[in-house]
């Protein structure tokens, strides 16, 4: 599977919910979600066939591979650990996402987007623990501190993303000092925590015939 480089704005339409691939556009009234909600293409108005159980698993594992921005190969791997660590399955997949580093640079505020904070990763950024990682799909443990590297805390688009965070950090495995750019991953989140509107059973379920 190659990037995908179209508008991103139909992946959210396709998979009928918005996936907040554009920041904070997707909480405007110009999110393209917001003003054409129906499936994109030509007979996205009238399509209103009912979609089998293996659809629906194909859709939902599509819906968790944009909204993280992970590839197939990738995203079998995730799964294929998830499986065989202790726990639920699906729980343990959506917590291996939710540790990337590139997930945890957006959920504390440095980047508008997931998008946006792959970018900011790769090009050398930030600091885990001290130390410079530019993968984004590097593990994030309970007890790291990220933070933005010194040369870097004057980045527009990362003072940008700062201001839609007010006051104390509403996540509550995250702690954020927003006037020295530091955050902290304080645990691996709960289930319930994460607040992504996706069922993963139906990813195990695809995954497990």
């Amino acid at each position: 599977m190659a990037r995908y480089t179209g508008a991103v704005c139909k992946l959210c339409r396709r998979e009928g919910i918005k996936l907040f691939l554009k920041g904070e556009r997707c909480n405007t009234d110009k999110c393209a979600f917001e003003k054409k909600g129906y499936i994109p293409g030509q007979h996205g108005l009238t399509r209103r066939r009912r979609d089998s159980n293996y659809a629906m698993q194909l859709r939902e594992k599509q819906k968790i591979k944009r909204m993280y921005g992970v590839f197939e190969k990738q995203f079998k791997r995730y799964y294929e650990k998830a499986a065989r660590e202790q726990g639920v399955t699906g729980t343990n997949l959506m917590q291996l996402l939710e540790c990337r580093l590139d997930n945890v640079v957006y959920r504390l505020g440095f980047a508008a987007s997931r998008k946006m904070a792959r970018q900011l990763v790769r090009h050398g950024h930030f600091r885990v623990n001290g130390k410079k990682v530019n993968i984004p799909s590097y593990l994030v443990s309970s007890g790291d501190e990220i933070q933005v590297k010194d040369k870097s805390k004057k980045l527009a688009g990362v003072h940008e993303s700062m201001k839609r965070v007010h006051g104390e950090h509403s996540l509550p495995w995250l702690v954020l000092d927003k006037a020295n750019l530091v955050g902290v991953f304080v645990q691996i989140p709960e289930r319930e925590q994460m607040g992504v509107d996706v069922n993963e059973q139906l990813v195990v379920e695809l995954y497990s015939k």
